[in-house]
């Protein structure tokens, strides 16, 4: 908050007392463009997207309604009784419900003290109240918005950064003035999360509350321009396999073609660099898996999100003391080798970096099935990391891993902008490659940048198909007309519009009990609505 003298106050001016108002981004100005404009928290706050006029590029601006000199006074002293009035629950509840039900009491109580005033808005100080005490304070506009994926503080001065998932990178309005205020606002939201951060402890990784990942630094221990936060903000609805179609990342083939080894636990590795979507993939991929098997995720900050009854969940631990000696630390690596005596199905780290690739590829090579995601830009690169420090993954290993996935951002001309060369950022599946041995691979799928279309090689020869076929007793074209069967069944899906984890999950499940009787059901409406 900004800390403001209030002159009305009399005596020694060691004693006056000082307001607070509540820090919020500069007024967007009267006279911008408007490109989009959006409710976050109506009526209070909503999102514009502009375009800079000098610099051609778009801004994200949040358009806040502010509080007036005395309703700041008002918001000052009810944050005060607030803290006095409000007690901490015994059990565990919902902290907005929580605050909204108890506040609205304390408030009814304080606007009686004070009997009627014009020109108050009760509501508004009420948004703000929530806002800066079980909020995310000054950033809480960020966290409403479900466009956005990432919030970075970059210091004092700076704007405020977000990722948009239509724009991209954009400057906001929002910008920390002093040092005090981003410390403030930082040590919060560290507190929320449950950890500790200070001079001593100036690096920290946490989940928020929403299991939003959260990187911070603290003052100038680290990091010279002043205190800095990362927020990755996690999606409670996860993206689903039909949401790829719909975004153009996979065609109904490769879709279909993953279903049918996600099933039979085809050990799988998701290959991109930073923000390519190799988690939200990954998280797609699992949930096509059978719904009885047992699956544990490893993490070093929980993100993968599934619609599974047998699945554990496991998140790595930060050491505790100073020093060099890791007190308390539980590492992947530990977690991996615990994992097993669980006996998973399927096995998977979130990110491999380290030795517990070589524990996972352990796993793999004595059934499990196992997957994980892995910063490289393509399969022969991928694998030369896995047999390299400081993974060291053995070469014989390698043929037990049936699949790699690379997904990749990247630019597409918008349609009708041939003239303008206009583009547009997306994520697509540009090649999915089945491991034979260790640099030799097969490539299944392969996306054509010229046309933003997928190209099919023959799946009569694909190895992983054969193998299935094989160990089902069944002909490689029963496994392609299986393909093709699931091609019309997610084809229906997505022209229903049902695209929500929890939905699919149980038309998956369905299919995989009764699948003759539930594709003969899903082919006679698509045949009627063809009609």
């Amino acid at each position: 908050m900004v800390k403001l003298f209030d002159s009305k106050k009399k005596g020694n001016p060691s004693e006056q007392a000082y307001i607070f108002e509540p820090i919020t981004a500069t007024p967007v100005p009267l006279d911008i463009p408007i490109l989009e404009r959006y409710p976050l928290k109506e009526p209070f706050v909503y999102a514009v997207i502009t375009e800079d006029p000098t610099r051609k590029t778009y801004l994200y601006l949040i358009d806040e309604l502010k509080l007036n000199e005395k309703e700041n006074e008002i918001y000052n002293d009810l944050i005060n009784l607030l803290q006095i009035e409000l007690k901490i629950p015994r059990s565990q509840v919902d902290p907005k419900m929580y605050f909204e039900e108890h506040a609205k009491k304390t408030i009814e109580k304080y606007k009686l003290s004070l009997g009627k005033m014009a020109n108050i808005s009760w509501s508004k100080i009420l948004y703000y109240a929530e806002r800066d005490m079980v909020g995310y304070g000054p950033i809480d506009p960020f966290m409403l918005d479900p466009n956005i994926e990432d919030v970075s503080i970059d210091g004092v001065g700076k704007p405020v950064f977000i990722w948009h998932r239509a724009y991209e990178s954009l400057e906001t309005n929002l910008v920390f003035d002093t040092d005090e205020d981003v410390n403030d606002t930082i040590v919060r939201l560290v507190h929320l999360s449950g950890k500790h951060i200070s001079t001593a402890f100036p690096i920290v990784d946490a989940t928020l509350p929403g299991r939003h990942r959260l990187a911070a630094t603290f003052r100038r221990e680290v990091s010279p321009q002043g205190s800095t936060l990362s927020i990755r903000k996690f999606r409670e609805d996860p993206i689903t396999i039909i949401d790829m179609l719909n975004f153009g990342t996979l065609d109904y083939k490769i879709a279909a073609y993953l279903w049918l080894l996600m099933e039979n636990r085809s050990s799988t590795v998701v290959i991109g660099a930073t923000a390519a979507g190799k988690t939200t993939a990954l998280n797609s991929l699992l949930s096509m898996s059978r719904p009885n098997i047992k699956i544990i995720t490893i993490e070093e900050v929980q993100e993968i999100n599934i619609p599974h009854q047998n699945w554990i969940p496991l998140v790595a631990r930060a050491s505790y003391g100073l020093g060099s000696e890791k007190i308390g630390e539980v590492s992947l690596y530990d977690l991996v080798k615990a994992s097993m005596r669980m006996r998973p199905d399927i096995l998977v780290v979130g990110e491999v970096r380290g030795e517990e690739a070589f524990v996972l590829f352990q796993a793999i090579s004595t059934g499990h099935g196992g997957m994980c995601t892995l910063h490289a830009d393509d399969v022969y690169s991928a694998m030369q990391r896995l047999t390299s420090e400081p993974m060291n993954v053995a070469p014989s290993y390698l043929p037990f891993l049936n699949l790699a996935v690379i997904v990749r951002r990247v630019a597409i001309p918008l349609i009708g902008s041939a003239q303008s060369r206009a583009m547009k950022i997306a994520r697509r599946v540009i090649s999915v490659d089945e491991v034979i041995e260790f640099n030799k691979y097969k490539k299944v799928f392969e996306w054509v940048p010229t046309e933003d279309t997928f190209l099919s090689y023959d799946l009569k020869d694909s190895y992983n198909l054969r193998r299935l076929a094989r160990d089902k007793g069944l002909t490689i074209d029963e496994v392609l007309k299986e393909i093709d069967r699931r091609v019309v069944i997610l084809t229906w899906l997505r022209e229903k519009g049902v695209r929500n984890y929890k939905e699919i999950g149980s038309i998956f499940e369905q299919y995989n009990n009764n699948p003759r009787g539930i594709y003969e059901k899903i082919e006679k409406q698509v045949r009627t609505v063809k009609k």
